[in-house]
């Protein structure tokens, strides 16, 4: 399928519902799912993903999360997961080479879902060929299709990116230590706020938040659309399924994308 103009984009992930500022939607599409009980809510699941990051960055950058900032991330995801402790320093170790087990790769794959929406899909495998032929055929069968590289990686941006309920913040105080920490913007997403910092600044960032006694609902490393791309009716469904089946598949660790979608029929399709 070849791109079409993109008109108006995280869920994790990833889709957009209208309201609030054309960067807002990135953790709206996860909030609803997790609601309806999809598979990232079940523990097992978040452990298996957890442990595979945990393993490819100990591997990538060490295992002193002192020193690798992306292990000291991961291990806060892990323990806010409430994972084991054993379980933590195991997979760590595995990445170290210091204890035996399952050598896991990163690899990401674009390509478009219905209506030409782009996706942008992170995997943690023990096997490129099983993993892109079983996306590929996740895809196709959900009216979607496989891209080659660059496809619909330049429709996106990295950025750190933090949510924020108002009931737990003042705009001002929370404005004044994220831009004091290095964030890039604030923006408002209605019940919300939204901090936007460069992927470098995340973690400053991140931690002058929490030293206000607030915890994000939502914190991550993300790629935020720059456009959007409206979807519709059974296009829309479609593209929830897609979604679904993305999250349920064990070798995906992340999916972006830019679409479009009211809440309302979001919440249809997983009814």
């Amino acid at each position: 399928m070849p791109p079409v103009p993109v008109i108006n984009f995280r869920v994790v992930f990833l889709g957009f519902f209208e309201r609030g500022d054309p960067m807002s939607g990135h953790s709206k599409w996860h909030t609803i799912k997790h609601k309806k009980g999809a598979a990232d809510a079940k523990r097992g699941k978040i452990f298996t993903r957890i442990i595979k990051e945990l393993t490819v960055a100990a591997r990538a950058g060490g295992g002193d999360p002192d020193m690798n900032p992306r292990l000291r991330t991961i291990i806060a995801d892990a323990k806010a997961a409430n994972m084991p402790a054993e379980n933590i320093k195991r997979a760590i170790r595995r990445g170290t080479g210091e204890e035996p087990g399952m050598t896991y790769e990163e690899v990401t794959y674009e390509g478009y879902g219905p209506g030409g929406a782009a996706l942008i899909v992170d995997a943690l495998t023990d096997n490129r060929n099983r993993t892109v032929g079983e996306l590929r055929h996740l895809l196709s069968k959900h009216g979607g299709n496989l891209g080659e590289t660059n496809s619909v990686a330049w429709m996106f941006d990295k950025k750190g990116y933090i949510v924020v309920s108002k009931e737990k913040a003042d705009e001002e105080q929370l404005m004044a230590a994220a831009i004091e920490a290095g964030a890039d913007d604030l923006r408002d997403d209605g019940d919300s706020w939204e901090v936007l910092s460069a992927p470098d600044a995340y973690q400053a960032v991140l931690e002058a938040v929490k030293e206000l006694g607030i915890e994000p609902d939502a914190a991550e490393v993300t790629m935020l659309p720059q456009n959007y791309v409206k979807l519709e009716g059974k296009e829309a469904t479609q593209m929830v399924r897609l979604m679904t089946a993305l999250d349920d598949h064990d070798d995906v660790n992340k999916v972006y994308s830019n679409f479009d979608i009211e809440e309302k029929e979001i919440e249809a399709s997983l009814a």
